[in-house]
């Protein structure tokens, strides 16, 4: 069991009411606590905790429409999409009880003076390397919509300026990062068809391609609901069209792919977690067409040109720069 939910059975007498752990993990918690409703934005997390708890799982970016007494916040890794949660789940619970609890690594400790917003907080508990926090809501805060915490900046490329659209949560929230860019730069004689951008964020790659490759489908697919979200906006601001869609891992994607583009996300919370990409890379040759291209960026020290030969059979280095490697190969 994870341990902050481990933290949170310690003081099992305080959830035993109606209660929504927002940020829920995929793990026996709901059993323990039957009154209790899940809400994740990780379909991964979604999936598994539906199979399980049916009825009991809400999944996406606002907060679900059932009643609850008191919430309990799992503290993300982004401090912004901290405040966005607790903001919203806050404005529901005027006099009533809202919790947190986070790793100390993750930050719980500057993470619970947000608390101080919505009334006086306190620490509960300190165990298994966690934090567990509560303040009643005396001050309940209006909800903020998600839209207006959106950060917008625009892209300079060579076929025009491309409108970038980023909430709190997604990947390189407000800027492009380093690995990307370098993909940005090394994009061109992709085949024509149907190209996936595998773990898109705010949609940058699904959106340039789009625009570069009019004729190509392109589907962004994420773990995540606020990037399949902030990919939607991004593909709006530029007039395009794409399939964005919320799954967990390559077995989420269609089928029978031209090309496949990702920057491979291998971090989940404060946690490094390879298996979503290592899964990507070994069953790109079932997913790619005959003559189907796989073009990704990682940073350097990752060991994924080997994966990458044992799959397809053959990989390029394309570019090395800053820290990173473009790297291509063909399914023959």
């Amino acid at each position: 069991m994870d341990p902050r939910s481990e933290v949170l059975l310690r003081q099992a007498e305080l959830f035993q009411g109606s209660l929504l752990i927002a940020g829920a993990p995929a793990d026996g918690l709901l059993a323990e606590l039957p009154q209790a409703q899940a809400w994740t934005w990780h379909a991964g997390d979604q999936a598994q905790l539906l199979g399980r708890f049916p009825g009991r799982c809400h999944h996406g970016v606002d907060a679900p429409q059932v009643p609850f007494d008191s919430a309990v916040l799992f503290l993300p890794k982004s401090r912004e999409l901290a405040a966005y949660l607790l903001n919203a789940l806050a404005s529901r619970l005027a006099g009533r009880e809202l919790y947190l609890v986070g790793e100390k690594r993750g930050g719980i400790e500057g993470a619970a003076k947000q608390l101080q917003a919505f009334g006086k907080p306190r620490k509960l508990d300190s165990a298994r390397h966690c934090q567990l926090w509560q303040v009643t809501v005396d001050n309940a805060p209006v909800a903020q919509p998600l839209e207006s915490l959106a950060e917008r900046f625009e892209l300079a490329l060579p076929d025009g300026p491309l409108h970038v659209v980023s909430l709190p949560g997604v990947f390189s929230h407000g800027r492009l990062d380093k690995g990307t860019a370098l993909l940005l730069d090394h994009l061109q004689n992709l085949p024509s068809g149907h190209v996936l951008d595998f773990g898109c964020g705010a949609g940058v790659l699904g959106a340039t391609v789009k625009r570069r490759y009019p004729q190509s489908q392109v589907t962004l697919l994420d773990v995540d609901a606020f990037a399949v979200v902030a990919s939607r906006l991004t593909l709006a601001a530029n007039g395009l069209e794409g399939e964005v869609i919320s799954g967990d891992g390559i077995d989420a994607a269609p089928q029978d792919l031209s090309v496949i583009l990702s920057n491979p996300p291998f971090h989940t919370g404060v946690h490094t977690h390879y298996q979503a990409v290592e899964d990507l890379l070994a069953k790109s040759g079932k997913i790619l067409r005959k003559g189907g291209e796989m073009r990704l960026v990682a940073n350097s020290f990752l060991r994924y040109k080997p994966l990458i030969e044992a799959a397809l059979g053959n990989c390029e280095t394309r570019a090395e720069a800053q820290g990173f490697k473009i790297y291509r190969a063909i399914r023959g």
